[in-house]
């Protein structure tokens, strides 16, 4: 009789989602607001984020990511008209202010909000999302960006926004005082609340941070107790080199965008290997791409759905949005002009990657852009029943090496919805996807390694215990 095999079967790798959105019209499939089972109108209702969040935990999603700018997208034709005529992110209000309505009707669901380092000081900052953190019983992470819109740096003051390498420099020192305050300045047990002495604090175990750099200096206390996760996760959706450094040495999650396989599979690659090379494991981030899925209960059903929604997209609207990303007027090209290899100071990557798309055989032209992006934005699209999308969800992970997807949706709250409906049973069935939520943190849940940052993470150098004497 032949010897059995004691080698244990690989188990299958986990599919993550993030339910991708903000606060505004339509998001990132301009005109679609227009569509009558769309309900982002309701943006303005906390009714409509409290339900949104429910939705998204019963089909355990890792957490809803809220996107936002400062400022209008004016590069499409010189001005603002276009966005404005056609909702393209404008109207638009703060993503900070829904969490705490969200956290209070779930119990597991993160929440992944998008604030800038360009143009609030970090020391109230850090006190908001210790606050968030808090509240959310440690389910809060933030979304660095550096911005990219010249109208946001035009009302804050300024002729422009910095270059872009520069952008980067200036948010590592705006972490740098951050990592201080949120790890560095209270002890864990500083807050001791003795009712016999009157003590509510030691002072002995709550430290000055002393920070004095280039662009800010901060040198006293972080004014809120250390919260849940101390350091919320930290996001980060940069994959332009400068971006893929910062992200190597701060990012817990990253999103990226890519409109390709094989575009995608060099990003996860380059970022991975970023990981490595600043001295954490090469999985030690959760990697995202951004995904549109448009589903139904048949492939036929999909189609048709898919057919009424494209009735509906705006491809002005959506090269508006285009114009903004990479910091070009498309206006100024013909609309069977190739997007290539063109200066950005906006979001580098957008232009990189259709280049890189470019070079293994899928040209885009101006054209193809306003139609690829009307619904969704910057990743692709994938229509079909459920099981049609689980296989397709699956070969993107086998073949790219990515943790998960930034679903954006075509409308609001319906492409979540079937997603939920239509999708996620499949992949339960399949043992690609967790039945229920883990307990613990976001960074928990993430991650499975502690509520708190990993020791061989940048902010962990700022603990107490990494600076004060033994």
């Amino acid at each position: 009789m032949a010897a059995m095999s004691t080698t244990a079967a690989t188990p299958p790798r986990r599919i993550r989602f993030n339910a991708f959105d903000m606060n505004c019209v339509a998001h990132q499939s301009s005109g679609l607001w227009r569509h009558p089972d769309d309900q982002s109108h309701r943006y303005t209702e906390l009714s409509y984020w409290t339900e949104l969040a429910q939705l998204l935990e019963k089909g355990s999603f890792d957490g809803i990511f809220i996107a936002d700018v400062l400022g209008t997208y004016d590069v499409y034709g010189g001005s603002n008209e276009a966005a404005i005529r056609h909702g393209a992110q404008v109207p638009v209000n703060d993503p900070i202010l829904l969490v705490s309505a969200m956290a209070a009707v779930t119990e597991h669901l993160g929440f992944g909000v998008t604030a800038g380092t360009a143009y609030e000081h970090p020391y109230p900052f850090a006190r908001r999302m210790t606050t968030l953190d808090h509240l959310t019983k440690g389910r809060v992470g933030w979304n660095v960006v550096t911005g990219y819109l010249p109208s946001a740096a035009r009302n804050m003051g300024h002729d422009d926004q910095r270059e872009h390498d520069d952008r980067y420099d200036h948010a590592d020192e705006y972490l740098e005082v951050l990592y201080k305050l949120w790890e560095g300045s209270w002890e864990d047990d500083a807050v001791v609340r003795d009712r016999a002495s009157g003590v509510y604090t030691d002072p002995a175990k709550v430290h000055d941070i002393r920070h004095e750099g280039t662009h800010f200096t901060v040198p006293g206390i972080h004014i809120s107790e250390p919260s849940p996760q101390r350091t919320p996760v930290i996001y980060q959706a940069g994959a332009s080199p400068r971006g893929v450094a910062f992200a190597a040495g701060n990012a817990e999650a990253i999103f990226v965008a890519a409109p390709t396989k094989e575009v995608l599979r060099a990003t996860v690659t380059r970022i991975r290997d970023a990981l490595e090379a600043a001295g954490r494991d090469r999985y030690a981030a959760r990697i995202y791409t951004l995904l549109t899925i448009i589903t139904d209960a048949t492939a036929d059903a999909a189609q048709a759905k898919y057919r009424d929604y494209l009735s509906y997209a705006n491809p002005e609207g959506a090269l508006v949005f285009m114009s903004g990303w990479m910091g070009i007027d498309l206006s100024q090209f013909p609309l069977d002009e190739p997007v290539g290899n063109v200066p950005s100071n906006a979001i580098q990557s957008v232009v990189s990657n259709f280049a890189a798309a470019a070079e293994h055989g899928t040209e885009f032209t101006v054209a193809d852009i306003g139609r690829h992006s009307a619904i969704g934005g910057l990743g692709p699209l994938i229509v079909g029943s459920g099981a049609e999308i689980a296989d397709e969800l699956e070969q993107w992970v086998a073949e790219t090496d990515v943790d998960g997807f930034n679903l954006a949706y075509a409308v609001t709250p319906g492409t979540f919805a079937d997603v939920v409906e239509h999708v996620i049973p499949v992949l339960r069935d399949r043992g690609l996807y967790p039945d229920g939520y883990e307990e613990g943190t976001l960074r928990q849940k993430l991650h499975g390694r502690g509520d708190r940052l990993p020791d061989e993470h940048r902010g962990a150098s700022y603990r107490v215990s990494a600076r004060q004497p033994a």
